[in-house]
């Protein structure tokens, strides 16, 4: 399961820095019963909650918001045993503010709820396009 990014990755994050706002696709699959390393009892949504709390006023600051958020359905292409219990695509103003929220205090201390309740998730980066009128732009 994935829950988190490699230095590799973060690294390859930091160096493809370009103007103008990324959008983040964040598709979150929750515990049923949260794993903290000091035996807190949380169900997997408290925890994620918890750390939505702590975290949503260091993204307002950076100047990030949400601009998308769903609730998963049906997967109609895909494995059939996939799903997700949160789906959602945070702007934020580039990749600076990102890389200033992984290193905000506040933030590292919500991260500890988002590793208690997050069983798998998928984090991925987009450049922001015009909405256009088809499928291909």
């Amino acid at each position: 399961m994935f829950t988190s990014f490699d230095k590799e990755t973060w690294q390859v994050f930091k160096d493809t820095d370009r103007a103008g706002p990324i959008h983040m696709l964040n598709l979150v699959r929750l515990r049923e019963k949260a794993e903290y390393a000091d035996g807190h009892e949380a169900t997997g949504a408290e925890a994620y909650q918890r750390y939505s709390d702590l975290s949503a006023p260091v993204l307002h600051r950076l100047g990030g918001r949400i601009v998308w958020r769903g609730g998963f359905e049906l997967m109609m292409v895909g494995p059939q045993d996939v799903t997700w219990d949160i789906a959602f695509i945070a702007e934020y103003p580039g990749v600076s503010a990102f890389v200033e929220m992984m290193r905000d205090a506040t933030y590292r201390e919500a991260m500890v709820h988002r590793q208690a309740g997050v069983l798998d998730s998928r984090l991925v980066r987009f450049g922001v396009q015009p909405p256009g009128t088809g499928f291909g732009g």
